[in-house]
């Protein structure tokens, strides 16, 4: 079959959506760090609208901070790939052309690094996930003792980190007398903005004070709240666009109809007219989002993973689990979220619950579940820790903690292996095995401070929810406890 391509657009069925702008005059104005599904169903899809509205001073470096593979699908379609949206309506195609280059920083960090230092780069984004700001997530702050970040003070020249990166080009750039770039941090993270100023300014009065005073007075790093659900991609997925096409995409994208983009107005260098909403303070809407989407996901994607169900969508026509879902957002997190003045939160939370039912997308718990230890601290422990605060229950809360704490042991309700994917996943396993009584479970998850902070474990009332919750787990299965939970 013929292979998506600069040179076989025109062949494309009418229906597919295309670049209707000339590529080859288009210029790259944004490095991007972590070329992963969701940046191209986002924030590369935005982009491509501002470039197909004349605007061609923002095509996209695309930076793969680990793995090959992105780059190997999309370098032979000259970084071309599909955006296929889908729900219960039917399919829509688009052909995303933002992409003008893919770069894999650990084959060739210095022409990564010649890139992000080049003048016309005015804005590096990030989706590197949780783990990829190197911090610690109980406080936010940067952690020194990280290999990546041993290894990036000792070689600054030779990155692997993106705190590294970032430093070092930011770093090149003043010797140059050349602008800062503005980092814009795009990852589920609470004040995403001022953690990536926090961990990258640390960084970078580790290697020398007045660079950490640079960073600190003259690179902006405006917080963003992102939001569209993007499952990965299959085999199957291939399979359909390759239909839809008539021709091959090795990595398209699928996604929801649904996509949000908050973003603080603070490019000093300049920006797109992205189609997003631009404010002034953006916490307000990225708490929201956390704490109600994301904290949803996850308590969902644990308890969804141990009952049995291999999608968000099967889960939600088990029985419970949307009754559970909108008491958890209604009862226990909507009551934390600051004032949203015109907003209609009930309207959002309807929202939510509509796009978690969504069949075509077949989003698997197992993919929400990855990286718990990174995700527990902002998208449900700090809900609690207000709860706890303010004297209210959370016992909904409780159970998705307790549900991450029985998936990181290893094995699900039949016994069989769970293929846990977390940077302590080795650790939590080590610390768990053999844990079959709630008490027990509970004191060697507690032990990890770096998820819980100290505050949490020290707490009675924290100690003996989450316990109360693990009992009924262990004791019931997840789906017993949710069909209970969602009665309440």
């Amino acid at each position: 079959m013929t292979r998506l391509s600069n040179t076989t657009l025109d062949r494309l069925p009418a229906k597919v959506a295309r670049p209707s702008y000339d590529r080859a005059s288009t210029r790259i104005g944004i490095v991007h760090l972590g070329l992963g599904a969701f940046h191209r169903a986002h924030q590369a899809a935005y982009t491509d609208a501002v470039l197909a509205g004349g605007d061609l001073a923002w095509g996209i470096c695309g930076v793969s901070l680990r793995s090959p593979e992105t780059r190997d699908a999309l370098q032979p379609q000259d970084g071309l790939y599909t955006l296929a949206v889908r729900d219960g309506s039917g399919d829509r195609f688009q052909i995303v052309g933002a992409i003008l280059e893919s770069l894999v920083a650990p084959e060739d960090p210095e022409t990564v690094l010649k890139r992000m230092s080049a003048p016309e780069t005015r804005i590096v984004s990030l989706t590197v996930t949780e783990k990829g700001y190197c911090h610690l997530p109980a406080t936010g702050e940067l952690d020194e003792a990280h290999p990546d970040i041993r290894h990036d003070l000792a070689q600054p020249e030779r990155p692997k980190s993106a705190v590294g990166f970032l430093v070092e080009a930011l770093a090149r750039r003043r010797r140059a007398g050349i602008a800062p770039f503005t980092v814009l941090s795009c990852d589920n993270l609470p004040a995403n903005g001022q953690t990536a100023g926090r961990v990258v300014a640390r960084f970078a009065a580790l290697r020398d004070p007045e660079l950490g005073r640079f960073v600190q007075s003259e690179v902006a790093f405006p917080s963003s709240m992102v939001d569209r659900i993007v499952p990965a991609t299959t085999d199957a997925d291939r399979a359909l666009v390759a239909e839809a096409l008539g021709q091959e995409d090795r990595w398209p994208v699928m996604a929801e109809p649904f996509t949000q983009w908050v973003v603080e107005d603070r490019f000093p260098a300049g920006r797109p007219a992205w189609d997003a909403t631009f404010v002034e303070e953006v916490e307000p809407f990225e708490l929201m989002k956390l704490r109600l989407l994301n904290g949803s996901h996850s308590t969902l994607s644990y308890l969804g993973y141990l009952a049995g169900h291999e999608t968000v969508a099967d889960a939600m026509r088990a029985p419970g689990f949307e009754a559970l879902l909108r008491g958890l957002m209604r009862e226990e997190a909507s009551p934390t979220l600051p004032p949203l003045p015109g907003f209609d939160l009930a309207a959002y939370r309807d929202q939510l619950i509509d796009r978690f039912r969504n069949p075509a997308l077949r989003h698997r718990t197992w993919q929400i579940a990855m990286d718990g230890s990174q995700k527990l601290p902002q998208r449900l422990l700090g809900t609690i820790r207000d709860r706890l605060a303010a004297g209210q229950p959370f016992d909904r809360l409780a159970l998705g903690v307790a549900a991450w704490m029985v998936y990181v042991r290893g094995a699900d309700e039949r016994g069989e292996a769970i293929d846990v994917r977390d940077p302590l996943a080795r650790d939590l396993a080590e610390a768990t095995r053999g844990c079959r009584e709630a008490a027990d479970l509970l004191a060697a998850c507690l032990r990890f401070e770096t998820v819980f902070g100290r505050d949490l474990p020290a707490s009675p009332e924290f100690r003996a929810t989450v316990e109360r919750a693990l009992d009924g787990l262990l004791r019931d299965g997840a789906a017993r406890t949710v069909e209970r939970f969602g009665t309440v």
